[in-house]
């Protein structure tokens, strides 16, 4: 059944194709004369010509699109990018090569107008059941451009029509200017006088159009931006092949990309939604030998072309990590699935383009973004992937050359320099490529990995050596940070894993004769092998509930991992400046590098927190034994909250080393300590996590490590002064305050929430009664240091909590 839904989608397949020539639609009696031209006086000798999908023509400044009308109702996937952007757009966080929207698109004849319409397979049914003209009535396609046609050509068997005012209007669905950022950024309107195409290609399978887009804004992202937003936006129309790819059921305990879809037709009472997993097409060439358990070559492999720019130098590791893939594929039965190949000269291929979407491509970007990314275009029909581009933006080597000397440097002197050698970033390279391609492949993140290895096998070279740092390259798991000085032959860079190659085995393994439904019992008890054992299990990550799943986390034991993590940064500080600096150079890099140690002191500090009424989550189906969540031990929350008060919310004192910070700033040290405890302290006392523990000593009772027991250890290890009657230095003063105030701030914010937020939790009468408690304790307190300015401190805190309180002091 679900064979057979996949294949249909909604679709207008009574729709009829209407060809006429246009003296089929001659000039009846009343009718008004047709605007049709003759081709030649619409497509001149001036015209700048490309021959492929759709033929494209510049006249001037104008666009025409030669459709042939073969390929009229064919599914097209339409694929908006930003291919430029100004400075500072969306914070930073968007880049050139980001997706904005892909949508299946197909180009209907009206009379003397060709329509694209935007056509959605998420609803589905079958064709001719009852349900079928609901489902078609109730998703109506949208006209998302329309076009007179200009001319026909001289076999009449394509129409010429203008297209200029899709690529240079104001279209919501290839825009690269989302509402919030047009918010943001006040934006007015498009300037058509500064909007123009700036070049259209046509190839085989696919027709790819460049257009700046101008608008007038009065609060660009950047100051000498002068009212204006100014972006090169790239469209790609793709035909989607007539023999649809079988789909994939996806399951949940296995990480994939997927496309939702709903089924009228389902016998369930609702429309049924499931999903279908992202995956390319392999097809054994030799069947029988797959058959029978022999490695095959796929009848077509996947293949990533580098880029022409990419540096000869890097080239060896993107091929190998691009190439690394081919022994998960060999666990699905392929050899030679996976083929990395140097950019072809123009002797070899004339027509290479990375544009082309016959090719994939590596992408080499000249730019200061650091970061890269895997991006692939799916057929949302089917799940299969079409194409994909790999972009790796140079100045991610920046990235891990800090990362490396910041977390690697106590251990390996190799990371002792910014000058990483060259097998050291080549090897970094190389993951960080196999983990994009593995994003090509259909994976996603999987956070979770990482907790199935003992914290203390990383510090094992044997171990390391054979098995990595966490089973899947696709965890954040990039330097190994647990090994400490002395371990020597330990394995410092994340590579493939057994997750890897099951995943893979699981979506790619062809099974012949099966439908998408026929398969779903068959994946499932592949699942159901591997049933706790956490090397395959998969987490994402993204809902932040589960500590065993957590981006950058190394190991079971997140306490542990991140007591050597810490070890090894109070190593590395005081020998920053020698590792940094170069002679007739400024301090610039030795401020990024210790600003970036910075937000990792906070990172491990994180790992920790995200135990405190955390949740472990393992992914079940109904057909398996035991819950799917499960609460932190008490004993592991208050063993965090202990850690949290011993290196968290106490002074740095190795962070703030004179000689580093001498070189860096005139002042704010204080402000960035309270900035890092500051923001430690409010992901603890975060209203979802408050609530996680309330629900867990509702259910589990004493059992259970409760709010209150958590807020009174939080309290008497953050004003141990006040308990011991010392002094309290800056640092500790501006988190004694931070305290305070976010307590406060839950009853301040009383009368502003929402019905059913915090009022409607006991966070409100846990905060009052905390600040109570220690209202008494600063009362009776108070006097007892011998230090004046903390003696003060004091009085401040209670006139803080009085005023929060409502009290009459």
């Amino acid at each position: 059944m679900y064979g057979l839904l996949l294949a249909v989608g909604v679709s207008c397949q009574t729709q009829q194709i209407v060809t006429d020539s246009p003296k089929d639609v001659a000039k009846k009696p009343g009718q008004m004369k047709s605007d049709i031209k003759p081709y030649n006086e619409v497509i001149t000798s001036e015209a700048k010509s490309d021959q492929g999908l759709f033929t494209s023509h510049f006249v001037g400044d104008k666009l025409y699109f030669e459709v042939p009308l073969e390929l009229l109702e064919k599914d097209m996937l339409l694929v908006s990018r930003i291919a430029g952007v100004p400075a500072g757009f969306g914070g930073g966080y968007v880049n050139a090569g980001s997706k904005v929207n892909e949508q299946v698109v197909r180009w209907s004849k009206r009379g003397d107008h060709i329509d694209m319409k935007v056509i959605s397979f998420e609803n589905e049914s079958e064709e001719g059941s009852p349900i079928y003209q609901s489902v078609q009535a109730n998703n109506f396609f949208p006209i998302l451009f329309s076009a007179k046609i200009s001319a026909y050509n001289d076999n009449k068997t394509s129409a010429v029509i203008e297209v200029s005012d899709l690529f240079t209007e104001e279209v919501a669905a290839i825009n690269g200017v989302s509402p919030e950022l047009r918010k943001q950024y006040k934006v007015k309107k498009l300037d058509k006088s500064r909007s123009y195409i700036q070049s259209a290609h046509a190839y085989p399978k696919n027709v790819e159009v460049k257009h700046v887009m101008t608008y007038e804004a009065e609060e660009p992202p950047a100051r000498e931006q002068a009212g204006t937003i100014s972006m090169l936006m790239n469209q790609s129309m793709i035909l989607l092949p007539e023999d649809k790819m079988q789909p994939r059921l996806a399951d949940h305990r296995v990480g994939w990309f997927t496309t939702r879809k709903y089924d009228y037709n389902s016998q369930a009472l609702k429309a049924d939604d499931y999903e279908i997993i992202n995956r390319w097409r392999l097809v054994p060439k030799d069947m029988e030998a797959y058959k029978r358990g022999e490695l095959v070559e796929p009848v077509k492999p996947i293949v990533w072309y580098l880029d022409p720019a990419t540096p000869e130098k890097w080239r060896p590791y993107f091929k190998q990590g691009i190439e690394d893939w081919n022994v998960a594929f060999e666990a699905a039965g392929f050899k030679n699935a996976v083929i990395a190949k140097d950019p072809p000269t123009k002797e070899e291929d004339p027509e290479f383009s990375p544009e082309d979407v016959r090719y994939s491509v590596v992408r080499y970007v000249a730019s200061t973004t650091r970061n890269a990314m895997g991006p692939s275009v799916t057929d949302p029909r089917t799940g299969e992937i079409i194409e994909s581009d790999i972009i790796w933006y140079h100045n991610h080597l920046r990235s891990y050359r800090n990362r490396f000397m910041i977390e690697a440097g106590a251990q390996n002197p190799a990371a002792r320099s910014l000058e990483t050698p060259e097998e050291e970033i080549g090897e970094m390279m190389r993951m960080v490529i196999a983990h994009e391609v593995g994003h090509a492949l259909g994976l996603p993140h999987n956070m979770k990995a990482s907790s199935a290895y003992p914290t203390d096998s990383l510090r094992d070279p044997g171990f390391t050596q054979k098995y990595g740092l966490t089973p899947s390259i696709m965890d954040y798991a990039r330097v190994n940070y647990v090994a400490q000085p002395g371990d020597e032959g330990v394995r410092y860079i994340r590579m493939m894993g057994p997750y890897d190659l099951y995943a893979i085995n699981w979506g790619y393994r062809y099974i012949p004769g099966k439908s998408a439904q026929e398969e779903k019992q068959i994946l499932s008890n592949w699942i159901l092998e591997k049933a706790g054992d956490p090397v395959y299990e998969f987490g994402s990550g993204y809902r932040g509930i589960d500590p065993q799943s957590q981006r950058e986390s190394l190991g079971d034991d997140q306490i542990k991992a991140s007591e050597y993590g810490l070890a090894n940064l109070k190593k590395v500080v005081p020998n920053l400046v020698k590792w940094t600096s170069k002679d007739n150079q400024d301090y610039d890099d030795l401020e990024e590098v210790y600003r970036e140690l910075g937000g990792m002191w906070r990172g491990y500090i994180s790992h920790v927190i995200s135990n405190v009424g955390g949740i472990y989550e393992t992914r079940k189906t109904a057909d398996q034994e035991g819950t799917v969540y499960t609460h932190v031990p008490r004993e592991k929350q208050e063993a965090a909250i202990a850690f949290l008060n011993e290196h968290a919310f106490t002074t740095p004192h190795w962070l703030l080393n004179e000689e580093l910070l001498g070189r860096i700033q005139a002042s704010g040290s204080i402000e960035n300590i309270q900035g890092l405890q500051g923001r430690s302290l409010d992901n603890l006392l975060d209203k979802e996590r408050l609530e996680r523990m309330f629900t867990n000593e509702q259910i589990n009772g004493k059992e259970a490590y409760s709010p209150v027991e958590m807020m009174d250890d939080l309290r008497k290890g953050i004003f141990s002064e006040l308990y011991k009657g010392t002094k309290a230095d800056a640092y500790r003063r501006n988190i004694q305050r931070s305290y305070v105030d976010t307590a406060a701030e839950y009853i301040q914010n009383l009368e502003k929430e929402e019905p059913g937020e915090v009022t409607s939790t006991d966070i409100i009468a846990l905060m009052r009664g905390e600040l109570e408690q220690l209202r008494r304790d600063l009362r009776a307190g108070s006097s007892r240091s011998n230090d004046k300015l903390t003696v003060y401190h004091w009085k401040d805190l209670l006139a803080r909590i009085d005023a929060a309180l409502d009290v009459d002091a």
